[in-house]
């Protein structure tokens, strides 16, 4: 059954009855009480501060447990969320940035302060009985504003580092080193960082004592990796997991396939066991920030994606009785028979592997720049996605690697074994990596879009048809030549249809795999088109890939899984425009349409009409 896990800002004055009988009348399972967050937060709360929000959070609690719900706790600061004008004065050393910038607010990891300050706050509220005590998402060293990136440079923690490397550069120095090529003070600064965020994290435990699990929340994977997170040890020492995954307020449904990767792509970050309550928000917390359907369709896909619980911010943090906003009541009461339906609490997907490895930063060739060292490992799962191909993580049969995330590839000749999918960027570091003689081309550079050139790349010709894309507004386009054995799909032109080079190449290695280079370097920030879907998902079979890919429409999004014992595929629909999805399956499968706020409803697969961030659930033996 659905479980709703609602967090809730207490105000004082308010009335906790309030919201149980909200909760209860809705079927909300669990309140996750939050205090001295946004714009109540002066500060880490102490001293008379800290008694006043103990205080509520205790009637509160006790009354929501006396009407038979589930309560759990989240302090609104670990190091501090942002400044927001608001100045410290607790005596914290701050986060200083790797520009000097100085938090008025955000403390850092390495002051001893703060953090016996922070294993005695959870402690405390310990003692009043929650079964999970949750650690907000500013528990990091990136996204403290206003400083640029966030902190870590603090001299508290580069005394920390000059112990552990064994000498001392200035900060300047260490910025410098860390965020070019690959460089020994990289790894030893992410080994700081972790190893003071651990300690941290192992006061608080002691300090709680066992009495609740401790939550913690995560956001990019690229940025973690930038830190240094090591998930394992992280898990070792929290059971319940808040990933982020969707969008704070309003966006157009196709960015679907952003949560649906979020998703797939930190399940693997999990042992079993450990709790995933997916974070559903609306920022600026209003109910006007997110429409009901955006919400639904984001829990729908959460559940598809194997969550334990719906962690959900609907109420504005200053709203008062919960009851001012009926709406929201009339929305979770609508959402649960779909929810119901999709309920998943294990699944095994299929589909193009996207790999990501958690100490990929140390490896990349920075830009002078912190944020640099963060490989995204959605570029390609979006791409295929947006054109219907599935997708899972991790390495697989198929897999599909774009961008500077070639650089952390510890066995690249295990893809080039198998079926590899490579945009121009990718191709180029292989190469450059002693790799290229098994890709099929030759990378002779990597053009920039804004440098001046007498024969710019503006378009793709697709070999056999003639048929016409654009790569005009590509900021970057590798030149790739063909060699002996590899067969050429699409050229690229010049402005005048003058050659420019090979745009998409096929081809077979010595080691038997098969590779499919792209020369554009960002393929999901192409022009999308039924072309390019076409030559997307013949690639994918060229590859190997055997699996159900959906046509149909634009942006029809597909998660493959098994599901006890059978498949599913389930499409949600990121068009404004409501689609019919094509797919070959050689069994009849048993079609299942959600609608938005609806139930669900028994449908004929061939003829059945997905509406905007509906979805259209197929299972078959």
């Amino acid at each position: 059954m659905t479980r709703y896990h609602l967090r809730y800002q207490l105000l004082p004055g308010s009335d906790p009855r309030a919201l149980a009988d909200f909760c209860v009348e809705h079927g909300v399972e669990e309140v996750v009480l939050m205090f001295n967050a946004e714009e109540l937060h002066a500060g880490h709360p102490l001293g008379a501060d800290e008694d006043l929000w103990f205080e509520l959070v205790r009637e509160a609690r006790d009354v929501l447990a006396a009407h038979g719900l589930s309560v759990s706790l989240n302090p609104w600061v670990t190091t501090g969320h942002a400044d927001r004008g608001r100045i410290q004065d607790a005596g914290f050393a701050p986060m200083v940035s790797p520009l000097g910038e100085v938090s008025t607010t955000t403390a850092s990891f390495a002051c001893p302060a703060w953090r016996a300050w922070l294993a005695a706050h959870y402690g405390r509220f310990a003692s009043l009985g929650f079964r999970v005590l949750w650690l907000e998402d500013d528990y990091r060293f990136h996204n403290h504003s206003p400083l640029t990136w966030g902190g870590g440079f603090e001299p508290e923690m580069l005394e920390r580092f000059a112990l552990l490397a064994g000498e001392k550069p200035s900060r300047e120095e260490l910025v410098a080193a860390i965020t070019g090529p690959p460089h020994p003070w990289r790894e030893l600064l992410q080994r700081t960082w972790r190893e003071a965020q651990l300690e941290t994290l192992d006061a608080v435990r002691q300090a709680v004592g066992g009495r609740a699990t401790l939550g913690v929340m995560s956001s990019g994977l690229g940025v973690a990796s930038a830190e240094g997170r090591d998930w394992d040890a992280l898990f070792e020492r929290a059971g319940a997991h808040r990933p982020h995954f969707a969008p704070y307020s309003d966006t157009v449904a196709r960015q679907l396939s952003y949560s649906i990767a979020m998703l797939e792509l930190q399940r693997p970050l999990r042992p079993s066991g450990v709790e995933v309550a997916p974070e559903v928000e609306n920022w600026k917390h209003t109910e006007w920030s997110k429409s009901d359907t955006q919400t639904w369709s984001e829990m729908v896909a959460a559940h598809l994606s194997g969550a334990d619980a719906l962690l959900l911010d609907l109420f504005p943090f200053v709203t008062g009785a919960p009851q001012r906003y009926p709406r929201v009541g009339r929305m979770l009461t609508a959402s649960r028979p779909a929810l119901d339906a999709t309920l998943t609490p294990s699944l095994t997907t299929v589909g193009v592997g996207v790999p990501w490895w958690p100490t990929a930063a140390t490896s990349l060739h920075g830009d002078g720049t912190m944020a640099g060292l963060s490989a995204d490992p959605l570029r390609a799962a979006e791409f295929l996605l947006r054109y219907g191909v599935p997708i899972q993580a991790g390495v697989a049969g198929v897999t599909a690697l774009f961008g500077d995330l070639a650089w952390a590839v510890p066995d690249p000749g295990e893809l080039l074994r198998g079926g590899l999918l490579l945009d121009g960027e990718a191709a180029a570091i292989l190469t450059e990596r002693g790799y290229g003689h098994l890709l099929g081309v030759t990378v002779s550079e990597v053009a920039l879009r804004d440098t001046p050139s007498a024969v710019p790349y503006a378009m793709e010709r697709v070999v056999d048809g003639g048929e016409l894309l654009s790569v005009n507004v590509q900021d970057a386009v590798a030149r790739l030549e063909a060699g002996p054995g590899a067969e050429v799909w699409t050229e690229l032109l010049g402005p005048r249809f003058e050659p420019w080079g090979a745009g998409r190449v096929s081809f077979v290695n010595e080691l038997g795999g098969r590779v499919h280079t792209i020369a554009a370097c960002a393929p999901e920030k192409l022009g999308r088109c039924d072309d390019g879907q076409r030559l997307a998902q013949k690639a994918i079979r060229f590859l190997g890939g055997d699996f159900p890919m959906v046509t149909g429409g634009p942006h029809l999004l597909p998660q493959l899984a098994r599901v006890n014992g059978r498949w599913r595929l389930a499409i949600a629909n990121g068009s404004a425009d409501p689609a019919r999805p094509v797919v070959d399956l050689a069994a009849e499968p048993v079609a299942t349409l959600l609608r938005p706020l609806a139930p669900p409803e028994r449908v004929s697969p061939s003829t059945a009409e997905v509406p905007h961030r509906g979805y259209l659930l197929l299972e078959w033996d």
